[in-house]
């Protein structure tokens, strides 16, 4: 527009109305938006929902809320995964320090896979194994009776109070596989 050009205040209210629509320097008419309806500052189709600021900074919200919500949740969910893991790291390194107290006890026999036997402390506070039970030194063990092992296939040892406890993991295993049609040898 030119600086000595006067715009009617009619025409400024219409102006006002339509922000969309733009006006040339020598001209008071406003035009429409020139280029791709697609990169237009208002719909420009009668069909495209109209949209009003409030309602969309709302839905933004909304949007936002839900994603930190969905975020939250999956961080939670990991880390409480994490804190599950911290635990059987704890409890893979406390068996792994009893086996290691285990396995460096004295002993004066050739250990040998599946047998049991019984770990004594003397009374400057180190341990040996014993073929002997408490009950066959009659009752009076020289030294202090600690506990009784079964040594492994693998080296490990496992207390003889945990043998009694069945390990019924095959057995699971079995009964899944049959659930899922899958089970061998039937």
């Amino acid at each position: 527009m030119n600086a000595g050009t006067q715009i009617a205040p009619q025409d400024r209210a219409k102006i006002a109305e339509e922000p969309a629509m733009t006006t040339h320097d020598d001209t008071t008419k406003p035009v429409p938006h020139e280029g791709p309806g697609h990169s237009a500052p208002y719909p420009t189709s009668r069909l495209a929902p109209a949209f009003q600021a409030p309602e969309l900074a709302a839905e933004i919200a909304r949007a936002e809320g839900m994603l930190s919500a969905r975020t939250g949740a999956k961080l939670r969910v990991i880390a409480d995964q994490i804190k599950a893991l911290q635990t059987e790291a704890r409890k893979v390194l406390d068996e792994a320090h009893e086996e290691q107290a285990l396995t460096r006890a004295e002993c004066h026999f050739k250990r040998r896979p599946g047998q049991i036997y019984h770990l004594y402390r003397r009374g400057d506070g180190r341990t040996f194994f014993s073929m002997l039970s408490p009950a066959d030194w009659g009752e009076a063990p020289p030294d202090t009776f600690v506990g009784s092992y079964r040594l492994e296939n693998d080296y490990s040892w496992t207390p003889t109070e945990d043998l009694a406890d069945a390990d019924d993991t095959g057995a699971m295993i079995t009964q899944l596989l049959h659930i899922g049609g899958l089970a061998t040898g039937e």
